[in-house]
């Protein structure tokens, strides 16, 4: 996994990690308590752009810790990017919330759910993969 300070964030800790992992699946993690804001937001999907390097990837966002997302952020997160896939993962029901509210107001680019269990979210994710071929 990339650290974020290889990443270049202008605070240095809006992301705590991005990476693939042994499965292909490319995982953002957010640093505790952060406010997803437009710039960040913005930030993100850059970083995974570049990471996905026009490929249609598979995204897992661990959100579990992740305090609010701001409208702003919500609008950059609706935009088309290389995901080809994308489960956010949380733990909490306040997780829940964001995740549905987020889901319920933006139409997803991609095909996008909400999991608590990692195992399910990357099982899903492999899914998401085998509907494209």
């Amino acid at each position: 996994m990339v650290s974020e300070s290889d990443l270049g964030t202008p605070d240095g800790r809006d992301i705590s990690s991005l990476g693939f992992d042994s499965n292909g699946i490319l995982r953002l993690e957010w640093t505790r308590g952060v406010v997803i804001d437009a710039p960040n937001a913005q930030l993100a999907m850059d970083r995974v752009n570049e990471m996905c390097g026009g490929r249609p990837t598979p995204l897992l966002i661990d959100m579990a810790t992740t305090e609010s997302v701001s409208r702003a952020a919500r609008a950059v997160f609706a935009k088309r990017c290389d995901a080809s896939a994308i489960a956010l993962l949380g733990s909490s029901a306040v997780d829940r919330v964001l995740a549905n509210f987020f889901l319920g107001v933006n139409a997803a680019p991609v095909p996008t759910r909400f999991f608590t269990k990692d195992d399910e979210a990357v099982r899903w994710l492999a899914l998401q993969g085998n509907d494209e071929a």
